[in-house]
């Protein structure tokens, strides 16, 4: 499948109470990552994801979706070309790949995902 959902991120206002409340949900594995404010959510089979604090102050809890992209700059702008706003542009996560969050033009916020190969 061309572009595959990837990662389900939760921003979420009170990390400690979400990390609480989904670790008795669901049967995931929550491994806190060293020297970040990030835990990952291990799920087994499926996509799995990772929590983290919000990062827009003020801003509710929610869910972001991650779609994998070929070339992370050429995906952005195309976004921007079809009316999207670019809500964070192309940023390195060491390691780890590249990604940038977009509002698409209906409001509905998605980011987009380029691994390190």
């Amino acid at each position: 499948m061309a572009n595959p959902f990837v990662h389900v991120e939760l921003n979420t206002t009170d990390l400690g109470k979400a990390k609480e409340f989904y670790g008795k949900l669901f049967d995931w594995t929550l491994e806190d990552v060293p020297n970040m404010d990030y835990t990952m959510i291990k799920v087994g089979e499926g996509t799995g994801g990772g929590m983290m604090k919000h990062p827009v102050p003020g801003a509710p809890s929610a869910w972001l979706a991650y779609v994998m992209v070929d070339d992370i700059n050429v995906a952005t702008a195309k976004a921007k070309s079809l009316g999207a706003t670019v809500m964070k542009d192309v940023t390195e996560i060491p390691t780890v790949g590249w990604f940038s969050v977009i509002i698409d033009p209906t409001g509905a916020a998605l980011a987009l995902f380029k691994p390190k190969m």
